[in-house]
């Protein structure tokens, strides 16, 4: 079976049954390998879990080798979120190819990513007819919280994660997001990490793959 997204996938040791799944969407301008990256240590702590890294369905105009799930070249709240919703079915329709290929069904998957990726996977955790394992953000925030608010469908747990001098995606989105999720009756964990500008530091890997081990039975 091929997905509909390109794909990098990294398997459990040989022989060993797949029961989890953890979908890793990279940020803008990135791709799968870059992601998959953060499944060298994990997978040592979750030997039954298949890690998913697809690239993003369109090119990214700043970096041509690299890719998006939405396009941020204009500056229209409107326009973006047109485009994410786009990018939603591609994503729905990959999630569904994983449930398939895999026979997991969604309280098996973590959805996780970084800043685009992070964004898309609480629009993707909180819209599902049913929750995920869990979603674990880095460096993002709630796309747009008027609409996830009309289209809320579930409550997955959600772990955000965000360094303290981000200067691309600021952290006051994560207390923003935060507030948002407590009002919404959803189970929110953050950490703010010190010193830490827009990428995933050692720290804040290992706080995601202690919730993920928790959450993922």
């Amino acid at each position: 079976m091929t997905f509909c997204l390109d794909t990098t996938i990294i398997k459990p040791e040989k022989d060993v049954k797949i029961e989890n799944a953890v979908i890793l969407l990279h940020g803008y301008g990135g791709d799968g390998k870059d992601i998959s990256m953060l499944s060298l240590n994990w997978k040592r702590h979750l030997t039954n879990t298949i890690f998913l890294c697809p690239n993003g369905h369109e090119p990214c105009p700043i970096n041509p080798s690299g890719y998006q799930w939405f396009d941020l070249t204009k500056d229209d709240p409107k326009y973006i979120l047109n485009e994410t919703i786009k990018a939603e079915k591609k994503l729905n329709q990959f999630i569904d190819e994983v449930k398939i290929k895999y026979n997991l069904e969604n309280d098996k998957i973590c959805l996780s990513g970084f800043s685009q990726g992070c964004m898309m996977s609480i629009n993707l955790g909180l819209t599902s007819k049913n929750k995920f394992s869990c979603v674990v953000g880095f460096s993002g925030k709630i796309i747009n919280q008027e609409d996830l608010k009309q289209r809320k469908r579930t409550s997955t747990n959600i772990l955000l994660i965000h360094g303290d001098s981000d200067q691309v995606v600021s952290p006051n989105y994560m207390l923003e997001a935060k507030d948002f999720f407590i009002r919404s009756n959803i189970e929110i964990e953050t950490y703010l990490i010190k010193n830490c500008d827009h990428h995933i530091p050692i720290e804040a890997s290992s706080i995601a793959l202690n919730y993920i081990s928790k959450k993922i039975k």
